[in-house]
């Protein structure tokens, strides 16, 4: 089955690319083309979307706004010309930042990861522990025609992607379909706390707390407001 893809973008030459591009991936179509977000709004109404590819400078609704209305959003890839927006296009689970002009390469390499995800759609994520010694703990996560055994001393933190969740390890990051509040019921609590809608965090794996931030490794995590009280209760339990 095809990935049916969405263009929003102002400007029709860059429309032109990317349907070009499209066109010579074999398992893209372009269901629609659209010259303001807010023209996007009807057509996902009326159809099943798994791809968007965004731009952000538009008249009408810029598309980090755009974004911010969706509540279940398709993967999303942003096509810009502004590189000052990728910090907050990722913080709202952008797939992919590609910056214009892109090539064709970087824009192939972009779809191979959307691609990944839709692969990886049907398949669950199961759990398979050892109680009460953290260092023999494992789950098994299913991602695409893959089954990685994970231990759990090996995770750094868990981040939500739309229906997906990205999991981080001290050697590689694994993309799985599952929910974050399916896992969340997977792991011990006391030891992967949620500090936010988007994130759960091991606790072991923390080298830095600075106000409402998290450092882990080289990612900086925010604690949601709605998690805050919990977690500090769970430090000061430690």
């Amino acid at each position: 089955m095809k990935m049916k893809c969405l263009i929003i973008d102002d400007e029709p030459l860059a429309q032109r690319v990317i349907e070009r591009y499209i066109e010579n991936i074999s398992f893209l179509e372009v269901t629609a083309k659209c010259n303001n977000a807010v023209e996007a709004i009807e057509v996902l109404h009326n159809n099943a979307i798994d791809l968007i590819l965004l731009d952000i400078n538009m008249p009408k609704l810029s598309g980090m706004d755009f974004l911010k209305t969706l509540k279940n959003p398709p993967l999303v890839i942003i096509t810009t010309a502004y590189a000052e927006f990728a910090i907050q296009g990722y913080e709202l689970d952008v797939l992919d930042y590609l910056m214009k002009p892109f090539s064709f390469e970087r824009f192939l390499k972009a779809i191979q990861k959307a691609e990944e995800i839709r692969r990886s759609k049907d398949v669950p994520l199961h759990e398979l522990s050892i109680p009460d010694k953290q260092e023999e703990e494992f789950i098994f996560i299913k991602s695409s025609k893959k089954t990685y055994k994970v231990n759990l001393k090996e995770i750094l933190y868990i981040e939500a992607l739309g229906d997906y969740v990205k999991i981080y390890t001290s050697d590689k990051m694994i993309i799985s379909y599952q929910s974050l509040k399916n896992i969340e019921t997977l792991l011990p609590t006391k030891q992967f706390p949620r500090i936010h809608k988007s994130f759960i965090i091991s606790l072991s794996k923390i080298d830095l707390i600075i106000g409402n931030q998290i450092k882990i490794k080289d990612r900086m995590i925010p604690i949601g407001t709605n998690f805050k009280s919990e977690f500090e209760r769970l430090i000061r339990s430690i």
